[in-house]
């Protein structure tokens, strides 16, 4: 759902009103950004069945439940993927395909297979293919990537440490008992919390860049400060110990955060014009 929210507002943001959206782009574009990220997730599952079936986060995913095949993960992965790639080469544009290529094979693989396994900055490295999306919705109707879609490429790539930490905490023992180095299992649940206060500050300050830049108003401006402000008191509950269900109730926020942060972003620019 984020990933396609997203790409949909990178769109909407690449263009001066909604009437200069190109029709064609926009709808397969979509289409194809989300059929990708389909076919990455599916990819994900296949690869993590072994991890999936111990934990019990992913305990009641399809592949572990019995519900689908390994066959059948595998048959729809290959077809979305394929499909996704073709509507995007043939009837968006080939930088788009491009970089929804690069972003499926950044996430189902050298995040899946390496560096979830190989680092406990895993989810900094790996953020990157997760904050492509309203990078490949701008490309999709303007056959461009500017500063401004760089800038919201920043936004998510820094919420992804404290929203995906805040769950690793909540879900440390799950990550050890498979031996996933996610950061509460290699450095300890005090220093994650720590580095989750450190990124939501961070998140403040870039989420001021669309306003800097010009490519937001002030209605955005404060929608961010307030949805920021929030996160951070959430960060910072969560450096009590004692409060055992702050880790969860932060990333269930750091969702509806981002969708808020988007949405206002939108808001602001039909203000706009």
């Amino acid at each position: 759902m984020l990933i396609v929210f997203t790409a949909v507002i990178g769109m909407f943001m690449a263009v001066p009103t909604p009437q200069d959206l190109p029709l064609i782009e926009t709808i397969f574009g979509t289409l194809g950004i989300g059929l990708a990220a389909a076919s990455a997730a599916a990819i994900n599952q296949i690869v993590e069945q072994k991890f999936d079936a111990e934990m019990k986060r992913t305990e009641d995913r399809p592949l572990i439940t019995g519900g689908l095949s390994q066959k059948q993960a595998l048959i729809f992965a290959v077809a979305v993927g394929l499909i996704a790639m073709v509507m995007l080469v043939l009837l968006v544009n080939p930088l788009t395909a491009g970089l929804t290529f690069l972003s499926l094979i950044g996430y189902a693989f050298i995040y899946t297979l390496y560096l979830k396994h190989a680092t406990p900055q895993n989810i900094v490295i790996g953020g990157a293919a997760g904050a492509a999306p309203p990078v490949l919705g701008w490309a999709a109707v303007t056959n461009d990537v500017t500063v401004d879609a760089l800038i919201l490429f920043l936004i998510i790539f820094v919420w992804t440490p404290p929203h995906f930490w805040a769950l690793a905490i909540a879900k440390k023992d799950d990550y050890a008992k498979v031996g996933i180095p996610m950061l509460p299992v290699t450095h300890g649940v005090k220093f994650t919390r720590l580095q989750v206060l450190l990124y939501t500050i961070l998140l403040l300050i870039v989420t001021a860049l669309p306003f800097l830049s010009k490519m937001s108003g002030l209605t955005y401006l404060i929608a961010a400060t307030v949805l920021g402000g929030i996160f951070l008191y959430y960060a910072i509950r969560m450096q009590n110990p004692e409060l055992k269900g702050m880790p969860m109730k932060t990333f269930g926020y750091s969702i509806v955060y981002l969708m808020l942060l988007f949405s206002f972003l939108l808001i602001d620019h039909y203000l706009s014009f």
